[in-house]
């Protein structure tokens, strides 16, 4: 194929393409004084503090060039993208493919006991599938198609993606070529923050992380949730 035929200029430089990024934002601090492991449960919305952390991060991506704004359809997820979405005069589009992922401990406490007791070995059986609830293959394929949309759709612009720890993380793995099974207290993906994906074109030249609400993150109730 010619020069002439790829949209090269008469200078022979190569223009630039366009970049696109996609942020995964955690949602904020959920209310939940039980300490529960609520996953998909229904009734579960912001802390006070967590909408605190939604509005941090929107004041903080006020100035971006944010043309969709996407989140789960749980109630924490559409909480956290509500005052982003405001700032920006955007819908808040719902995709169920960002959704948390399922867990067999779902709406339990789950203490060192309740997690060696006889009853749940069988949930341990392949802790790289994970056997305790949604496979990691199936979460990082559900939350990549979601990405691929949004970022098709924001060509040239910015995105965000409200979703939850264990998706944005299975996600960033998968496309970092890293393996899917981990140790879940060394995610990084603390409430509030946003794992931003940049693309050059199609290609994905970039995965930064950062926690523009890190300040409140001391204020936080160190329960399970998710």
């Amino acid at each position: 194929m010619s020069a002439s035929t790829t949209g090269m200029p008469a200078d022979g430089t190569a223009d630039a393409p366009e970049l696109t990024v996609v942020h995964l934002m955690r949602h904020g601090e959920v209310h939940n004084p039980e300490g529960l492991l609520y996953g998909r449960l229904e009734g579960y919305r912001l802390s006070d503090l967590g909408q605190q952390m939604a509005t941090v991060v929107a004041r903080h991506l006020e100035p971006n060039d944010i043309t969709h704004v996407v989140a789960s359809p749980l109630e924490r997820a559409q909480q956290t993208a509500a005052p982003l979405a405001a700032d920006h005069e955007l819908p808040i589009e719902t995709d169920e493919r960002v959704i948390e992922a399922a867990n067999h401990f779902e709406g339990r406490s789950v203490g060192m006991a309740d997690l060696l007791h006889p009853r749940n070995w069988h949930l341990f059986s392949n802790p790289r599938k994970p056997s305790w609830g949604e496979p990691y293959e199936e979460i990082a394929a559900r939350m990549i198609a979601a990405i691929e949309d949004v970022r098709r759709s924001a060509h040239g612009h910015e995105a965000v993606i409200v979703s939850h720890q264990l998706p944005i993380w299975t996600a960033r793995n998968k496309l970092a070529g890293h393996h899917l099974w981990h140790d879940p207290r060394h995610r990084e993906c603390t409430l509030a923050s946003l794992t931003s994906l940049t693309y050059s074109g199609e290609e994905l030249s970039s995965i930064t992380y950062s926690e523009p609400a890190g300040a409140l993150l001391g204020q936080a109730s160190k329960s399970v949730g998710a």
